[in-house]
């Protein structure tokens, strides 16, 4: 049945072109005739072909995107040891009431980000089932776009408190690791956008997509 349906689907073009020369040769068409009733079917079907391979790429992109978005709410949300407001809240060791004080300023960021990040990853998962996800696939990878570069700023802002002030040794070692981790996905959402370009005409740049900074003291 399989079999049957992909003839019908992907060999249309050629079963047509073989009644019409058929038609032509027992109606005696002119051959100018002949030739352009295939041209039109062969510009037909390629352009049928331009449309199916988009939507396939539209449909793998949907499918990347979810997954890079659940990624990122496994590996550097929640609960997470790699998440950056667990490694903020590490500062509360420190004898440092300063620290203390910009790490409790984070607590309510943290509330922020975990909430819309599972509200986002909900909406993925039932746009995937209801097969609706490339309908919004610009508007989804906008949103994982601007979280993520607000989630940036909180990286920011520790790499530049852990290169002015002393933070605790766990803390930078936490960092380096989450450094890794997360600049590997950065690069995996960056090549995504660089797809996206391409298939979905969205307008965000790769670069605008940032590493996590470096840390001198633990170059």
């Amino acid at each position: 049945m399989n079999a049957i349906k992909a003839v019908i689907t992907r060999g249309w073009a050629a079963i047509l072109i073989a009644a019409l020369a058929m038609a032509g040769y027992f109606l005696d068409w002119p051959i100018e005739a002949f030739i352009a009733s295939i041209a039109s079917v062969l510009i037909i079907f390629i352009a049928l072909l331009a449309v199916g391979a988009r939507e396939k790429m539209l449909d793998e992109s949907a499918e990347s995107l979810k997954e890079l978005s659940g990624y990122f709410y496994r590996r550097f949300m929640g609960e997470s040891s790699l998440s950056i407001f667990a490694i903020i809240n590490s500062l509360y060791r420190t004898d440092n009431t300063k620290l203390w004080e910009w790490a409790r300023s984070c607590d309510n960021a943290q509330r922020v980000f975990n909430t819309w990040c599972d509200s986002f990853n909900t909406r993925q998962e039932t746009d995937h089932r209801t097969r609706r996800y490339s309908a919004y696939l610009r508007v989804s990878a906008k949103e994982l776009w601007i979280m993520v570069n607000m989630y940036q700023e909180y990286i920011e802002q520790f790499a530049e408190i852990a290169n002015r002030m002393d933070v605790p040794i766990e803390s930078l070692e936490q960092y380096q690791k989450f450094g890794v981790e997360y600049n590997t996905f950065v690069h995996q959402f960056r090549d995504l956008i660089a797809a996206l370009r391409r298939v979905a005409r969205i307008e965000i740049e790769p670069p605008s997509i940032k590493l996590a900074p470096e840390i001198s003291r633990i170059k």
